[in-house]
């Protein structure tokens, strides 16, 4: 699998609710170009939030310095720090003006394992299910972070940070409450690759996604 057979996901990609979104990312390949090699995973599990009437989602209290990203362009990176120790990637969806924002919870690596061990300080024959199968480690595992790929467009070529399709489609998609959240967390919006080893959670199938 090399990023010469992957597509850069355009902008109208992004414009559906983040639900939707959040299930049609699913297979596709998030690239990150370092300086010396390209690092190459598949989403493999994401999480939907909603906007305004999310309690859960940064964009429920309005419009801040912070979350600026959500409410902006869609398809652009929304990277936050959590925990006073980890990154998280996301991306924005819905039209410009309209918040709403998918959260990359897990990847399959494809390309250069080794690098995402050794970023991780893992050594370089550790598990690949190690690298990046968290929001928290995926970031780690590919150098995401806020201060240099916050509103990145991960719809241009030229950007070192991508999501892009290779023609993959996922043969069964999983949905269950999102993890990992004390608000609206009865919400059936989380999306997975079902069977995939790779995701950060239970694999229990809650119900079918939608046609």
């Amino acid at each position: 699998m090399g990023e010469s057979k992957a597509i850069p996901l355009p902008p109208e990609f992004y414009l559906d609710r983040p639900e939707k979104v959040a299930q049609n990312l699913l297979g596709k390949l998030l690239i990150r170009k370092l300086k010396d090699q390209t690092l190459i995973a598949r989403i493999v599990e994401t999480e939907a939030y909603l906007g305004n009437d999310d309690p859960a989602a940064h964009s429920f209290a309005g419009r801040t310095a912070r979350n600026e990203v959500l409410f902006g362009p869609p398809g652009h990176a929304y990277v936050y720090f959590i925990y006073g120790m980890h990154y998280c990637l996301n991306v924005s969806c819905e039209p410009e003006g309209q918040a709403g924002g998918v959260l990359i919870r897990a990847l399959e690596p494809v390309t250069g394992l080794a690098e995402m061990a050794r970023l991780r300080k893992l050594p370089p024959n550790a598990s690949p299910r190690l690298l990046t199968s968290g929001p928290g480690k995926l970031c780690q595992a590919l150098a995401i972070a806020r201060p240099e790929h916050n509103g990145i467009d991960l719809t241009d070529p030229a950007s070192e940070l991508q999501i892009a399709d290779d023609g993959y489609q996922p043969i069964e998609i999983a949905i269950t409450p999102r993890i990992g959240i004390s608000k609206a967390s009865d919400l059936e919006l989380r999306f997975l690759i079902a069977g995939n080893k790779f995701v950060s959670g239970p694999l229990r199938r809650s119900s079918p996604p939608e046609p």
